[in-house]
C-alpha cells in the first residue's frame, strides 16, 4: 500500500489537499474521502470540488470540471511527485489583478509600508496540527526546523503550540471582502490587517506560536517562558522574530510571530 500523502500542492485558485486530513461534510463525503489520495478544494471559500485516488476522480460538487483553474489543478496532480515543486512559487498576477480591484494602491502602500507583495509556495509540507488540531502547512524547510525547534524546547520542559502558518491570498481577500461589505473602507480595515498579498503567511514560512493556557496572538506572550525560550534559542533554528517594537513597517509588536529565514 502507498503511504498517504502529506504535501499539499498548490495552484492560484485550487489547493490540492491530502485527503486524509480533510474533515468530511458529509457521509457522502466520507465515503468519497476514504477511497480519495487528494482532494480539490476551492481557495476562496474551501468548497470540496472533487476527489482523486487510484481509480480515477470522484465529483464532490456538480460541474467541478469547468471551475476555473481546474485544467491548472490537474496538471499540478499528475506532478505530485516532483521535487521542484518545493522550489517554486506561484505566480502574482492574480493577486495584483485582484488588490486593484479593491481599489488598493500597492505602491503607496508598499512606499509606507517598506513590504512587498509575498508569493505563495506550489507545495507546502505538513507539518503537524496546531492548537485547534487543524493541519499545519509550511515550506518543506520550514516544517523540518520547527519540528526540531519544537522538540529542542519539550526536552527543557518547553512546550510551543502552532496558532497558524501558512495562509493563501484568498483566505486575506476573504477577511477584506467581508469587512467592506459592513462598511468598512479599506483604509480602515488596513488599521488591523496586512493587505491581501502583504503578509509573510503568504510564504509558508511564517509561525504564529503561543504557551498553553495563553491566549494567541497577544503581547501577553512576550511574559511567557516559552517568548523567553524562543528569544534565546529560535535563531538556531534559523527562526527570527519580525515585527519587534518599534518596526520599520509599523506593523504592531508581534512576539507570537516567527518567520523561518533558512
Amino acid at each position: 500500500m502507498r503511504a498517504r500523502p502529506t504535501v499539499l500542492l498548490n495552484t492560484p485558485e485550487i489547493e490540492l489537499w491530502p485527503a486524509h486530513l480533510l474533515r468530511a461534510r458529509s457521509n457522502a463525503d466520507a465515503r468519497v474521502l476514504a477511497r480519495a489520495r487528494h482532494v480539490m478544494r476551492r481557495k476562496r471559500d474551501g468548497r470540496f470540488l472533487a476527489a482523486a485516488g487510484d481509480a480515477g476522480i470522484d465529483a464532490l460538487m456538480h460541474g467541478w470540471r469547468r471551475e476555473p483553474g481546474m485544467d491548472v489543478a490537474l496538471r499540478r496532480l499528475r506532478e505530485v511527485d516532483a521535487p521542484h515543486l518545493h522550489d517554486r512559487d506561484l505566480s502574482l498576477d492574480r493577486i495584483a489583478h485582484r488588490l486593484d480591484a479593491l481599489g488598493l494602491d500597492a505602491p503607496a502602500y508598499e512606499s509606507r509600508t517598506g513590504l512587498a507583495l509575498v508569493a505563495e509556495p506550489a507545495a507546502l509540507a505538513f507539518a503537524g496540527f496546531d492548537r485547534y488540531r487543524r493541519p499545519l502547512w509550511l515550506r518543506a524547510p520550514a516544517a523540518r526546523d520547527w519540528h526540531r525547534m519544537q522538540g529542542a524546547a519539550q526536552r527543557e520542559g518547553i512546550v510551543l503550540e502552532a496558532i497558524s502558518g501558512y495562509r493563501s491570498h484568498d483566505y486575506q481577500l476573504g477577511i477584506f471582502e467581508r469587512k467592506r461589505a459592513r462598511g468598512q473602507s479599506v483604509e480602515t480595515i488596513l488599521t488591523v490587517n496586512a493587505a491581501p498579498g502583504y503578509s509573510e503567511h503568504h510564504s509558508g514560512r511564517a509561525l504564529d506560536i503561543a504557551a498553553p493556557g495563553e491566549p494567541p496572538a497577544e503581547e501577553s506572550f512576550e511574559s511567557t517562558s516559552a517568548f523567553a525560550w524562543l528569544r534565546d534559542n529560535a535563531a538556531a533554528f534559523d527562526f527570527a522574530m519580525s515585527y519587534p517594537r518599534d518596526n520599520p513597517h509599523g506593523i504592531v509588536y508581534e512576539p507570537w510571530h516567527w518567520c523561518h529565514r533558512g
